[in-house]
């Protein structure tokens, strides 16, 4: 199948999901998970209507990006670790940041956007499995506290949710207890209405297990393999 027949396909496993949740599939947003992927690829997912995209690496997506730059209306996020050295030419690519995961990562990306004048979208990503070999922060550690705190003084930061990845395995109902503690700490977070700090956006949900975490809640899900297939080997 092409690109397009696979975007649809996609939509259509959303809606679906959406529907048997009681939902409305325009509350879910499509991420085309973009890494190692060539230009080429991401103009045909872009020419098939996809406009939010998500790349793991700053390096590899700054070699991309000019190739890129007359799609206007596209929007990038950076979704992979992200190492706060990395954070000036960060904020120069990206629109958002979905994977901060340390108040020292929050304050390099705030004084790098402040720098350009503008401001950068982000989600605090949480290690819901407790999983050594994962980025995030607990869902109870002083980190998140930190985060949390410090929204207020970091301007040029929108802080608009959470974002996760729980444990893999090959049945995608395993992961819906990691879906649903996200959507409760996010439920908890937002009832303290602590200020600069939305819950909106909790995103979860890749091409394995996207639709279980549409049922347990998500608003963004991120796609790559059912998109592209298999990931080019970078």
């Amino acid at each position: 199948m092409s690109i397009s027949e696979n975007l649809a396909a996609v939509r259509e496993r959303i809606h679906k999901a959406a529907r048997r949740a009681g939902r409305s599939s325009e509350e879910i947003a499509l991420m085309a998970v973009s890494k190692t992927q060539p230009a080429e690829r991401i103009r045909e997912a872009y020419s098939a209507g996809q406009r939010l995209f998500g790349e793991n690496r700053v390096q590899e997506f700054g070699l991309k990006a000019e190739a890129m730059q007359d799609l206007k209306d596209a929007e990038w996020h950076m979704i992979g670790h992200l190492q706060s050295n990395k954070a000036a030419r960060t904020a120069e690519l990206f629109r958002a940041v979905d994977s901060v995961d340390s108040v020292k990562l929050a304050e390099k990306l705030d004084a790098a956007a402040r720098a350009l004048g503008r401001t950068l979208e982000v989600l605090i990503e949480i290690n819901v499995g407790g999983e050594a070999a994962k980025s995030g922060v607990a869902p109870d550690s002083h980190e998140l506290e930190g985060l949390l705190l410090a929204a207020p003084r970091l301007k040029a930061l929108v802080f608009r949710g959470l974002m996760t990845v729980p444990p893999l395995t090959d049945d995608p109902q395993s992961a819906r207890p990691y879906f649903g503690k996200l959507r409760e700490l996010r439920d908890a977070i937002a009832a303290r209405k602590l200020p600069s700090v939305a819950m909106d956006e909790l995103s979860m949900g890749m091409s394995h297990d996207f639709e279980v975490a549409i049922e347990e809640g998500s608003t963004c899900v991120r796609v790559g393999t059912a998109i592209f297939g298999e990931r080019i080997k970078a």
